[in-house]
Protein backbone atom coordinates (compact mmCIF):
# COMPACT_ATOMS: atom_id res chain seq x y z
CA UNK A 1 0.00 0.00 0.00
CA UNK A 2 0.85 3.37 -0.68
CA UNK A 3 2.12 4.94 2.41
CA UNK A 4 1.24 8.63 1.58
CA UNK A 5 -3.15 7.32 1.60
CA UNK A 6 -5.46 7.46 4.03
CA UNK A 7 -5.93 4.37 5.56
CA UNK A 8 -9.11 3.29 6.49
CA UNK A 9 -10.79 0.27 8.24
CA UNK A 10 -14.05 -1.26 7.49
CA UNK A 11 -15.63 -3.47 9.30
CA UNK A 12 -17.77 -5.71 7.73
CA UNK A 13 -16.37 -4.64 4.61
CA UNK A 14 -17.27 -7.66 2.56
CA UNK A 15 -21.48 -7.36 3.38
CA UNK A 16 -23.84 -5.59 1.51
CA UNK A 17 -23.04 -1.55 2.68
CA UNK A 18 -19.41 -2.97 3.36
CA UNK A 19 -18.05 -4.40 0.18
CA UNK A 20 -19.95 -1.08 -1.79
CA UNK A 21 -18.14 1.49 0.88
CA UNK A 22 -14.97 -0.62 0.46
CA UNK A 23 -15.43 -0.21 -3.22
CA UNK A 24 -16.35 3.98 -3.30
CA UNK A 25 -13.53 4.90 -1.09
CA UNK A 26 -11.00 2.71 -3.04
CA UNK A 27 -12.67 4.81 -6.18
CA UNK A 28 -11.35 7.97 -4.22
CA UNK A 29 -8.09 7.38 -3.89
CA UNK A 30 -7.76 5.68 0.10
CA UNK A 31 -6.31 2.47 1.09
CA UNK A 32 -9.17 0.20 2.74
CA UNK A 33 -8.56 -3.04 4.88
CA UNK A 34 -11.73 -4.97 4.85
CA UNK A 35 -12.08 -6.75 8.20
CA UNK A 36 -14.89 -9.72 7.95
CA UNK A 37 -15.32 -12.86 9.38
CA UNK A 38 -18.01 -13.86 6.75
CA UNK A 39 -20.92 -14.37 9.00
CA UNK A 40 -23.22 -12.92 6.14
CA UNK A 41 -20.27 -11.27 4.38
CA UNK A 42 -19.25 -13.14 1.22
CA UNK A 43 -16.06 -12.92 -0.48
CA UNK A 44 -18.19 -12.53 -3.91
CA UNK A 45 -18.94 -9.08 -2.44
CA UNK A 46 -15.52 -7.78 -2.91
CA UNK A 47 -13.84 -10.37 -5.46
CA UNK A 48 -13.28 -7.57 -7.85
CA UNK A 49 -11.19 -5.62 -5.50
CA UNK A 50 -8.45 -7.65 -4.44
CA UNK A 51 -6.61 -7.04 -7.77
CA UNK A 52 -6.52 -3.63 -5.94
CA UNK A 53 -2.98 -2.89 -4.32
CA UNK A 54 -4.67 -0.79 -2.19
CA UNK A 55 -7.04 -3.11 -0.44
CA UNK A 56 -6.32 -6.14 1.98
CA UNK A 57 -9.10 -8.60 3.45
CA UNK A 58 -8.67 -9.53 7.43
CA UNK A 59 -10.62 -12.38 8.06
CA UNK A 60 -11.52 -11.72 11.74
CA UNK A 61 -14.22 -11.35 14.31
CA UNK A 62 -14.68 -7.82 15.96
CA UNK A 63 -15.43 -9.29 18.95
CA UNK A 64 -11.92 -10.42 19.35
CA UNK A 65 -9.37 -7.33 20.07
CA UNK A 66 -7.19 -5.96 16.79
CA UNK A 67 -4.01 -4.04 16.40
CA UNK A 68 -4.14 -2.35 13.29
CA UNK A 69 -2.73 1.13 12.28
CA UNK A 70 -5.23 3.06 10.53
CA UNK A 71 -6.50 6.66 10.11
CA UNK A 72 -9.89 6.49 10.24
CA UNK A 73 -12.54 3.45 10.93
CA UNK A 74 -15.82 2.75 9.20
CA UNK A 75 -17.97 -0.18 12.24
CA UNK A 76 -20.43 -1.65 10.19
CA UNK A 77 -19.92 -5.16 11.43
CA UNK A 78 -23.13 -6.68 12.00
CA UNK A 79 -25.97 -8.77 11.25
CA UNK A 80 -29.03 -6.42 9.84
CA UNK A 81 -31.85 -8.40 8.51
CA UNK A 82 -34.30 -9.50 11.49
CA UNK A 83 -33.29 -13.36 9.97
CA UNK A 84 -29.94 -12.80 9.96
CA UNK A 85 -29.89 -11.31 13.65
CA UNK A 86 -32.83 -13.25 14.91
CA UNK A 87 -30.82 -16.60 14.05
CA UNK A 88 -28.21 -16.26 17.24
CA UNK A 89 -29.30 -13.37 19.33
CA UNK A 90 -26.78 -13.84 21.72
CA UNK A 91 -24.11 -13.43 18.96
CA UNK A 92 -25.95 -10.45 17.53
CA UNK A 93 -25.56 -8.61 20.68
CA UNK A 94 -21.90 -9.82 21.67
CA UNK A 95 -21.24 -8.26 17.85
CA UNK A 96 -22.91 -4.82 19.02
CA UNK A 97 -21.48 -4.48 22.48
CA UNK A 98 -18.06 -6.09 22.48
CA UNK A 99 -17.53 -5.63 18.74
CA UNK A 100 -17.89 -1.29 19.13
CA UNK A 101 -15.98 -1.76 22.42
CA UNK A 102 -13.02 -3.04 20.47
CA UNK A 103 -13.40 -0.85 17.45
CA UNK A 104 -13.59 2.21 19.97
CA UNK A 105 -10.36 1.16 21.85
CA UNK A 106 -8.87 0.55 18.13
CA UNK A 107 -9.80 4.46 17.30
CA UNK A 108 -8.19 5.98 20.73
CA UNK A 109 -5.09 4.19 20.33
CA UNK A 110 -5.14 5.30 16.81
CA UNK A 111 -6.47 8.68 17.93
CA UNK A 112 -8.91 7.78 14.97
CA UNK A 113 -12.25 8.85 13.74
CA UNK A 114 -14.83 6.06 14.20
CA UNK A 115 -18.36 6.14 12.35
CA UNK A 116 -20.62 3.53 14.35
CA UNK A 117 -23.25 2.18 11.71
CA UNK A 118 -26.52 2.18 14.03
CA UNK A 119 -29.85 2.09 12.73
CA UNK A 120 -33.38 3.74 12.46
CA UNK A 121 -34.30 0.14 14.53
CA UNK A 122 -33.35 1.90 17.64
CA UNK A 123 -36.39 4.19 17.36
CA UNK A 124 -38.27 0.24 17.79
CA UNK A 125 -41.87 0.40 17.13
CA UNK A 126 -42.30 4.02 16.79
CA UNK A 127 -44.48 6.56 18.34
CA UNK A 128 -43.61 9.89 16.65
CA UNK A 129 -43.89 9.92 13.29
CA UNK A 130 -42.11 11.23 11.23
CA UNK A 131 -38.39 9.82 13.59
CA UNK A 132 -36.10 12.97 13.88
CA UNK A 133 -32.98 12.13 16.19
CA UNK A 134 -34.19 13.71 18.89
CA UNK A 135 -37.07 10.91 18.83
CA UNK A 136 -35.36 8.37 22.12
CA UNK A 137 -37.36 5.67 20.78
CA UNK A 138 -39.96 3.08 21.50
CA UNK A 139 -38.07 -0.53 22.11
CA UNK A 140 -38.96 -3.94 23.85
CA UNK A 141 -36.08 -4.65 25.35
CA UNK A 142 -37.34 -8.24 25.69
CA UNK A 143 -38.86 -9.29 22.50
CA UNK A 144 -37.16 -11.05 19.27
CA UNK A 145 -35.80 -7.74 18.02
CA UNK A 146 -34.46 -6.67 20.87
CA UNK A 147 -30.85 -8.63 20.21
CA UNK A 148 -30.18 -5.78 17.42
CA UNK A 149 -32.70 -2.86 18.74
CA UNK A 150 -30.99 -2.96 22.03
CA UNK A 151 -27.43 -3.65 20.56
CA UNK A 152 -27.39 -1.12 18.62
CA UNK A 153 -28.85 1.72 21.11
CA UNK A 154 -26.05 0.43 23.42
CA UNK A 155 -23.35 0.80 20.92
CA UNK A 156 -24.45 4.10 20.57
CA UNK A 157 -24.08 4.60 24.32
CA UNK A 158 -20.46 3.41 24.58
CA UNK A 159 -19.90 5.84 21.02
CA UNK A 160 -20.84 8.96 23.14
CA UNK A 161 -19.51 7.76 26.31
CA UNK A 162 -15.83 7.08 24.46
CA UNK A 163 -16.34 10.89 23.15
CA UNK A 164 -16.87 12.62 26.28
CA UNK A 165 -14.58 10.18 28.38
CA UNK A 166 -11.28 10.06 25.61
CA UNK A 167 -12.22 12.99 23.21
CA UNK A 168 -12.74 10.07 20.66
CA UNK A 169 -13.89 11.89 17.17
CA UNK A 170 -16.88 9.53 16.55
CA UNK A 171 -19.74 9.34 14.11
CA UNK A 172 -23.45 7.94 14.89
CA UNK A 173 -25.23 6.83 11.56
CA UNK A 174 -28.71 6.30 12.20
CA UNK A 175 -29.54 4.31 8.89
CA UNK A 176 -33.16 3.43 7.32
CA UNK A 177 -33.70 0.74 5.50
CA UNK A 178 -31.57 0.76 2.14
CA UNK A 179 -31.34 -1.38 -0.99
CA UNK A 180 -29.51 -2.15 -3.86
CA UNK A 181 -27.15 -5.41 -5.97
CA UNK A 182 -25.11 -7.35 -3.68
CA UNK A 183 -28.12 -8.01 -0.85
CA UNK A 184 -28.49 -11.56 0.10
CA UNK A 185 -31.33 -12.50 -1.28
CA UNK A 186 -31.99 -14.92 1.00
CA UNK A 187 -31.65 -12.50 4.02
CA UNK A 188 -35.28 -11.89 4.35
CA UNK A 189 -35.13 -7.76 3.60
CA UNK A 190 -38.33 -6.85 1.81
CA UNK A 191 -37.35 -6.07 -1.38
CA UNK A 192 -34.54 -9.17 -1.86
CA UNK A 193 -37.86 -10.86 -1.04
CA UNK A 194 -40.04 -9.51 -3.47
CA UNK A 195 -38.08 -9.91 -6.01
CA UNK A 196 -36.81 -13.29 -5.94
CA UNK A 197 -40.12 -14.47 -5.17
CA UNK A 198 -41.19 -12.59 -8.38
CA UNK A 199 -38.30 -13.78 -10.20
CA UNK A 200 -39.50 -17.49 -8.90
CA UNK A 201 -43.22 -16.70 -9.95
CA UNK A 202 -44.18 -17.48 -6.21
CA UNK A 203 -46.58 -15.25 -4.00
CA UNK A 204 -44.92 -12.23 -2.51
CA UNK A 205 -45.22 -12.26 0.90
CA UNK A 206 -46.86 -9.63 2.48
CA UNK A 207 -47.35 -9.30 6.39
CA UNK A 208 -50.54 -8.01 7.99
CA UNK A 209 -52.39 -6.20 5.41
CA UNK A 210 -49.19 -4.41 4.41
CA UNK A 211 -49.98 -1.01 4.99
CA UNK A 212 -46.84 -0.85 7.57
CA UNK A 213 -44.93 1.97 5.79
CA UNK A 214 -40.93 1.60 4.72
CA UNK A 215 -38.59 4.39 3.53
CA UNK A 216 -36.24 2.83 1.05
CA UNK A 217 -33.00 4.39 0.53
CA UNK A 218 -30.33 3.15 -2.62
CA UNK A 219 -27.05 2.10 -1.43
CA UNK A 220 -25.17 4.59 -3.71
CA UNK A 221 -27.07 7.43 -2.01
CA UNK A 222 -26.20 6.17 1.71
CA UNK A 223 -22.12 5.65 0.96
CA UNK A 224 -22.08 9.00 -0.32
CA UNK A 225 -23.87 10.31 3.38
CA UNK A 226 -21.38 7.79 5.20
CA UNK A 227 -18.64 9.21 3.68
CA UNK A 228 -19.59 12.96 3.89
CA UNK A 229 -20.64 12.55 7.76
CA UNK A 230 -16.85 10.70 8.56
CA UNK A 231 -15.34 13.98 7.12
CA UNK A 232 -17.18 16.26 8.80
CA UNK A 233 -16.69 17.98 12.25
CA UNK A 234 -20.12 16.37 13.08
CA UNK A 235 -20.91 14.04 15.51
CA UNK A 236 -24.47 13.20 14.95
CA UNK A 237 -26.65 10.98 15.80
CA UNK A 238 -27.61 11.74 12.04
CA UNK A 239 -30.31 10.37 10.27
CA UNK A 240 -29.93 8.73 6.88
CA UNK A 241 -32.69 7.70 4.90
CA UNK A 242 -34.90 8.27 1.93
CA UNK A 243 -37.86 10.57 3.54
CA UNK A 244 -40.22 8.79 0.16
CA UNK A 245 -43.08 6.61 2.45
CA UNK A 246 -44.46 3.53 1.09
CA UNK A 247 -46.62 1.03 2.50
CA UNK A 248 -45.62 -2.88 1.60
CA UNK A 249 -48.20 -3.31 -0.23
CA UNK A 250 -47.31 -0.32 -2.72
CA UNK A 251 -43.64 -1.83 -2.84
CA UNK A 252 -45.43 -5.32 -3.38
CA UNK A 253 -47.42 -3.88 -6.38
CA UNK A 254 -44.58 -1.82 -7.66
CA UNK A 255 -41.90 -4.56 -7.82
CA UNK A 256 -45.28 -7.29 -9.58
CA UNK A 257 -45.55 -4.26 -12.35
CA UNK A 258 -41.80 -4.24 -12.66
CA UNK A 259 -41.13 -7.82 -13.14
CA UNK A 260 -43.79 -8.41 -15.25
CA UNK A 261 -44.37 -11.59 -12.94
CA UNK A 262 -47.03 -13.71 -12.54
CA UNK A 263 -46.75 -13.97 -9.18
CA UNK A 264 -49.31 -12.96 -6.65
CA UNK A 265 -49.56 -11.39 -3.40
CA UNK A 266 -50.14 -13.45 0.05
CA UNK A 267 -50.43 -12.72 3.44
CA UNK A 268 -49.15 -13.74 6.43
CA UNK A 269 -49.14 -12.86 10.15
CA UNK A 270 -47.43 -9.71 11.37
CA UNK A 271 -44.44 -10.35 13.09
CA UNK A 272 -43.30 -9.20 17.14
CA UNK A 273 -42.47 -5.57 17.25
CA UNK A 274 -42.34 -5.07 13.74
CA UNK A 275 -42.16 -1.62 13.26
CA UNK A 276 -45.75 0.07 11.75
CA UNK A 277 -44.39 3.70 10.37
CA UNK A 278 -41.09 4.21 9.06
CA UNK A 279 -40.00 7.57 7.85
CA UNK A 280 -36.88 10.12 8.73
CA UNK A 281 -36.19 13.20 8.96
CA UNK A 282 -33.50 14.16 7.33
CA UNK A 283 -33.15 17.48 8.35
CA UNK A 284 -29.77 17.48 10.07
CA UNK A 285 -28.14 15.45 6.98
CA UNK A 286 -29.61 18.19 4.50
CA UNK A 287 -28.50 21.12 6.43
CA UNK A 288 -25.02 19.69 7.94
CA UNK A 289 -23.57 17.64 5.30
CA UNK A 290 -25.53 18.95 2.40
CA UNK A 291 -26.52 15.51 1.55
CA UNK A 292 -29.61 14.48 0.27
CA UNK A 293 -30.62 10.56 -1.50
CA UNK A 294 -30.79 11.43 -5.48
CA UNK A 295 -31.78 7.83 -6.60
CA UNK A 296 -35.78 7.47 -6.95
CA UNK A 297 -37.04 3.89 -5.49
CA UNK A 298 -37.99 2.97 -9.39
CA UNK A 299 -34.65 3.62 -10.42
CA UNK A 300 -32.99 1.68 -7.80
CA UNK A 301 -35.43 -1.04 -8.40
CA UNK A 302 -34.56 -1.27 -11.83
CA UNK A 303 -30.59 -1.30 -11.13
CA UNK A 304 -31.73 -4.18 -8.07
CA UNK A 305 -33.66 -6.33 -10.48
CA UNK A 306 -31.20 -6.85 -12.81
CA UNK A 307 -28.27 -7.33 -10.43
CA UNK A 308 -30.58 -10.06 -8.53
CA UNK A 309 -31.95 -11.77 -12.20
CA UNK A 310 -28.24 -11.73 -13.10
CA UNK A 311 -27.21 -14.03 -9.91
CA UNK A 312 -30.42 -16.16 -10.27
CA UNK A 313 -29.25 -16.85 -13.88
CA UNK A 314 -25.39 -17.65 -12.92
CA UNK A 315 -26.80 -20.05 -10.11
CA UNK A 316 -29.33 -21.92 -11.96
Amino acid sequence: MCADRVKILVTGGAGFLGSHLCERLLSEGYSVICLDNFYTGSMDNISHLQSNDHFSVIEHDVCDPISLEVDQIYNLACPASPEQYQKDPIFTTRTCVIGSLNMLELARKNSAPILQASTSEIYGDPTVHPQPESYNGHVNPIGPRACYDEGKRCAETLFFDYKRMHGIDIKVARIFNTYGPRMQEDDGRVVSNFIVQSLEDEPITVYGKGEQTRSFCYVDDLISGLILFMNSQENGPINFGNPDEYTIHELAELVLRKMDSGSSISYAPFPEDDPKRRRPVITAATTKLKWEPKVSLEEGLNKTIAYVSYRKNLTS
